[in-house]
């Protein structure tokens, strides 16, 4: 069995446990230690995960701690800093999206881990959903024929401002936060983009941000998607934390209903499969899906660098997705079709 490889964690935050739960359970992965700001996250970590390196100072942390990467789990503002960082000391690094507070901070990270010559990959987990990957096997496999419409729809009342209350002060919310998601989908699946139109709207008056929006691609083989997002819905039954999609082709299409549901039409005949994800030890309904899919985009990096191999989701390909964020709320301000 190969030796582990051993990670460091900075940011024991919101969504640092579905990481932490992620890493411990890969054979070949060791968490050899978690760092944050605030001590007690840090301890409570350290314990539940029995990591042995607990630290409140990333550049203590590197220094010190012997390590084959990091991965950064804290919030975007502090993404640039912390990636030089660790790209200074050599270390491969996966940080979470969104990538950074703007085009050029992204930009930077990528050349500082280009320079140093370390692989970066951003966690862009939606493309990791087991339904995700179910429905890229069928478009690979040309059973619906060339790809030319899609809709891709991430609808929910679900109150993420809760539980993440810095939302309220985002100038550019939705888009960023959850549309970046769903705009990496569209790549995935029609590829590049050549145009976008974008409306945002805002619901919640509280929000400083957009709380709503949709945006039309057109992407470069000729295909178009909508693509729409926001956590104001009032659609019942909430959906939440799905992502629908229908994508239709010359030859057929295939959509991912609620609940898990893949239905390919070709040839006219319809078949329905259930692509659920399954439950893990660690995840719970409803969160289950974009929980397990944490462990695959993890999987993912670490199999990229067992064998040198670029990830899907690296920095430079990460920037495409920022660059239709960017779009999106050009767009949107000046009520424009904008070329990203």
């Amino acid at each position: 069995m190969k030796k582990p490889l051993r990670v460091g964690l900075i940011g024991c935050g919101f969504f640092s446990a579905n990481h932490l739960h992620a890493w411990a359970e890969m054979p070949d992965v060791e968490i050899a230690a978690v760092c944050d700001l605030d001590a007690a996250k840090v301890a409570a970590a350290a314990r539940r995960f029995g990591i042995a390196g607990a630290f409140t100072d990333a550049a203590e942390m590197v220094a010190r701690q012997p390590l084959d990467f990091v991965d950064i789990v804290t919030t975007m503002a502090s993404h640039r800093s912390l990636v030089e960082l660790c790209a200074g000391k050599g270390l491969p690094i996966i940080v979470q999206k969104p990538f950074g507070p703007t085009y050029a901070a992204c930009l930077a990270m990528v050349n500082a881990c280009a320079a140093a010559g370390v692989p970066l990959m951003v966690h862009e987990n939606f493309r990791f959903q087991v339904p995700m990957r179910r429905i890229k096997a069928v478009l690979d496999s040309g059973a619906i024929g060339a790809p030319f419409w899609a809709r891709i729809s991430f609808r929910t009342g679900y109150d993420v401002k809760s539980g993440q209350p810095y939302l309220f002060d985002e100038e550019r919310f939705i888009v960023l936060d959850l549309g970046i998601h769903v705009l990496d989908l569209a790549r995935f699946f029609l590829g590049e983009v050549e145009t976008l139109y974008a409306r945002h709207q805002q619901v919640d008056r509280r929000v400083r941000g957009e709380d709503m929006a949709t945006m039309l691609l057109g992407h470069c083989n000729g295909a178009t998607s909508i693509v729409d997002c926001t956590y104001e819905s009032r659609r019942l039954p909430d959906t939440f934390p799905q992502t629908l999609v229908v994508i239709e082709g010359e030859k057929g299409a295939v959509e991912l209903e609620a609940g898990g549901i893949l239905a390919v039409s070709r040839e006219g005949q319809l078949s329905k499969t259930n692509v659920a994800t399954p439950l893990r030890a660690w995840t719970s309904e409803p969160w289950h899906t974009a929980q397990d899919s944490v462990y695959w985009t993890q999987s993912h990096f670490v199999d990229c660098l067992r064998n040198s191999r670029s990830p899907e989701t690296s920095g430079p390909d990460n920037l495409k997705t920022y660059a239709l964020v960017d779009a999106a709320y050009e767009s949107a301000r000046n009520q424009c079709v904008v070329q990203p």
